[in-house]
């Protein structure tokens, strides 16, 4: 796994925050972290009932990002609590291994406070130095206001739009907007 050392950063509210690397023990929060973000259900791709996953599921995909020096995870803790995550995955093949995309989770009642950027950050210093990384990618909801405008704001750039990609409902659909950032 990618590695960066713990770091400490203070929110807007006053409350101190770490990010470090995850590990096999932070199962049981991404998995009630991810379900709770599910159950709000605006920009996620999965629906609660398709998350079925067991804590011995979950610790064996930690244990792919911990095996592997082309990914990372990342949890952003306060008060010895799990209230966000990072992952960032390379693509396995030789000829894309350079490129990677991240995805981003934090619980509701934490969002707005800067925990977001500062996961990104990490991650885009990690790749900075990962010999193997040389372009960070997403992929976001057109719709999701907040989160292009941060991403935007970090040096991200629109690539492409899946146009009507992800049905949110019957006849309703969103394009899905791909991004991305050269860090060499």
């Amino acid at each position: 796994m990618g590695v960066i050392q713990s770091t400490n950063h203070l929110l807007k509210t006053g409350e101190k925050l770490i990010i470090r690397n995850g590990n096999q023990s932070d199962a049981l929060s991404l998995i009630k972290i991810t379900r709770s973000v599910m159950e709000e259900g605006e920009f996620v791709i999965s629906t609660p009932e398709e998350f079925i996953i067991t804590k011995e599921e979950e610790e064996k995909w930690i244990q792919g990002f911990i095996d592997n020096d082309g990914k990372l995870l990342l949890v952003a803790e306060v008060n010895n609590r799990v209230i966000g995550w990072l992952i960032f995955q390379n693509q396995p093949r030789k000829k894309l291994s350079h490129t990677g995309e991240f995805g981003i989770t934090i619980r509701n009642g934490w969002r707005d406070k800067g925990i977001g950027r500062v996961l990104i950050k990490e991650l885009l210093n990690w790749a900075e130095e990962n010999p193997m990384i040389k372009k960070v990618g997403l992929a976001v909801f057109s719709t999701n206001d907040r989160a292009i405008h941060l991403y935007k704001s970090l040096g991200f750039h629109e690539e492409g739009r899946r146009v009507q990609h992800i049905k949110l409902a019957d006849n309703h659909y969103v394009d899905d907007l791909l991004m991305y950032k050269l860090v060499k």
